[in-house]
């Protein structure tokens, strides 16, 4: 298995959007739902998605922050992150990460009630494009 750079991986995540976020719940279960980016895909090894503070995904991260993220992409691209996710709530930091595109879910913007910004923040990247693969793992 082949050892990439975090910019090696990131080009090949260029323009990757949704992802399949996993969680593990109270009763020890996984869930998974798709989460998009945005468009926010320049990968530093953090990624960003908008949800609301009453939702399983942030339920889920109050109770233990280890998730998982599932990408797949062009040309056999597969990525599997595994990382942390932090509960953002401070505005000028969702301010950052905003798209008009958002306002469909989120009407007022950052000042939506009930909003909130989870960062994935990586610690191993794993990913498969036909007969290549590699591992990062992210200090």
């Amino acid at each position: 298995m082949a050892t990439k750079t975090l910019k090696e991986i990131a080009t090949k995540m260029a323009n990757l959007d949704i992802a399949m976020l996993t969680t593990e719940t109270s009763r020890g279960q996984l869930s998974s739902r798709p989460m998009s980016n945005n468009g926010d895909v320049e990968y530093d090894g953090n990624s960003y998605y908008f949800t609301f503070e009453q939702s399983r995904t942030v339920h889920d991260i109050s109770e233990n922050p280890h998730v998982n993220l599932g990408f797949s992409g062009p040309k056999g691209l597969y990525v599997s992150i595994v990382g942390t996710a932090h509960l953002i709530r401070h505005k000028p930091t969702m301010q950052q990460h905003w798209l008009p595109s958002l306002k469909q879910w989120f009407p007022e913007g950052v000042d939506t009630p009930g909003i909130v910004l989870v960062r994935v923040e990586a610690k191993r990247i794993k990913y498969w494009q036909q007969e290549d693969e590699g591992e990062l793992h992210v200090k």
